[in-house]
């Protein structure tokens, strides 16, 4: 089992409803086991900023599949989910980024570990940093990589989101 982080956002339709469904739809996934889970957060669009704020939240994980077949789960939940891509970091129903793994570095054409903007990005640092404060990329905390960004203050609390017990 490899440990992997995955943001999940969207700013479309029910927010909430889409995050929280797609952490039970890959939480059914097999080779897949939900670790931990941050709370939600609202978050400002970023990268393209005239749209609606997303909600974003971190998920870690244990797969048994390797990096790219977890990719490829992670896209086969979007898909399932209704997801459309029409434009780059444009609106979406839900996303699923594979973030990084503490024992996978890696570059090949359909993924790079970590994800090459995640260290600059605060809505994805802050719910990472409230499930991994430790969690090194790069050689650096996610806290040291938060210290640098002028915007981690726009990233508001939201709701708490906790995992499922299989009944």
């Amino acid at each position: 089992m490899t440990e992997y982080y995955i943001g999940i956002g969207s700013n479309m339709g029910n927010r909430e409803y889409m995050l929280r469904k797609a952490v039970e739809t890959l939480r059914k996934c097999d080779g897949i086991v939900i670790k931990s889970l941050s709370s939600i957060y609202e978050t400002p669009p970023w990268g393209k900023i005239n749209q609606a704020s997303f909600l974003n939240a971190a998920l870690k994980i244990e797969s048994e599949l390797d990096p790219e077949d977890t990719l490829r789960t992670c896209l086969a939940v979007e898909i399932a989910l209704g997801r459309v891509r029409h434009e780059k970091w444009g609106a979406r129903t839900i996303d699923l980024d594979l973030l990084c793994s503490p024992a996978i570095e890696m570059e090949t054409v359909l993924l790079t570990l970590p994800h090459p903007y995640m260290t600059q990005r605060a809505f994805v640092l802050v719910p990472l940093h409230e499930i991994a404060p430790g969690l090194m990329v790069k050689g650096r905390t996610i806290e040291a990589w938060m210290s640098e960004l002028n915007d981690v203050d726009t990233i508001k609390f939201l709701a708490p989101m906790e995992l499922q017990e299989d009944t």
